[in-house]
């Protein structure tokens, strides 16, 4: 993956767009995998243990690609910025999954990410979507739309724990806009490890010591295989890679791939719970995928 900096524009590329589409697989299968650690204890207390072992993890990574730990002074803003904003995410998130709908917030929070990233990139930077952009956005919000089956769920909202999932995505298109600078400050997988070190530190002073044993205690294979997945496999690896891509192409041709994460998530939970999949999830997966290659597809001059 590092080491793909010293390829050619057209296959780097490539190579990202493999990267991220893989990365958006495994986030669709952590949507069921997360809904299932949440009946085992708190947000505060499984983020600890999450970012314990992504932490580690990761570590581990570098050592092995040999990419140096150290950044820039002038990225530490950026670090704890990113950090403070991805330890409220995982609150919001996890506090969502426990309360909200969850396969309701799974579509929310990936269809307004990529939207809330655009409104942002445009009040930030001043720059205005393409017409290719402005089409695959209006084709993500009629993918997300379509997968929520808005028609016979128009009160989704009156939920008020759904709110979280809205929040997260707006926190979440927020810190995409700050790890996007991630590539000026040094390795942007050394950035992302200790964003994770200073999200762990965020939440530490909110640790429950009596859930963390309890924690700890637990012999289910169920909790460790989900929270090892999780952390060593999703964080660790996809939402790494999704930070090292958005330093190379910007939040929000990076926060475009969210779009087909509903779809993916329905199809890990066919295969892995064997719930049914409708047709409008099928229909609203297409179109989510249309979506991700218009924001992405060059304009013709």
């Amino acid at each position: 993956m590092y080491a793909s900096m010293n390829t050619t524009p057209e296959k780097t590329s490539t190579n990202l767009t493999i990267a991220m589409i893989i990365s958006m697989v495994l986030w669709g299968v952590s949507w069921p995998s997360s809904h299932v650690l949440t009946a085992y204890g708190t947000p505060i207390e499984l983020g600890i243990f999450r970012y314990i072992l992504v932490i580690l993890s990761l570590l581990l990574l570098l050592i092995i690609l040999k990419i140096p730990i150290k950044i820039s002074r002038k990225g530490i803003p950026f670090v704890l910025i990113s950090a403070a904003l991805m330890a409220v995410y995982n609150y919001s998130f996890l506090k969502g999954l426990q309360t909200g709908n969850a396969g309701a917030g799974g579509i929310l929070v990936t269809t307004m990410n990529p939207i809330m990233a655009y409104i942002l990139g445009i009040i930030i930077d001043w720059k205005r979507p393409n017409r290719n952009e402005a089409i695959g956005i209006t084709l993500g919000i009629i993918a997300g739309l379509t997968m929520l089956e808005i028609w016979s769920n128009v009160n989704i909202l009156a939920n008020p724990w759904n709110g979280l999932f809205l929040l997260s995505a707006f926190l979440w298109s927020v810190m995409s806009k700050f790890t996007s600078k991630a590539g000026r400050y040094g390795s942007s997988f050394s950035f992302s490890w200790w964003m994770y070190v200073a999200t762990l530190i965020f939440l530490l002073p909110f640790m429950d010591v009596s859930e963390v044993v309890r924690l700890v205690q637990i012999k289910d294979f169920n909790f460790w295989g989900n929270l090892l997945f999780g952390s060593v496999i999703v964080t660790t690896l996809a939402t790494t890679m999704y930070f090292f891509a958005t330093a190379k192409i910007g939040a929000e041709k990076a926060s475009s791939f969210i779009f087909t994460v509903p779809f993916t998530a329905a199809l890990s939970a066919w295969a892995i719970l064997g719930e049914k999949i409708e047709i409008h999830t099928i229909i609203g997966g297409v179109v989510g995928i249309g979506a991700v290659y218009m924001i992405n597809r060059k304009v013709r001059v």
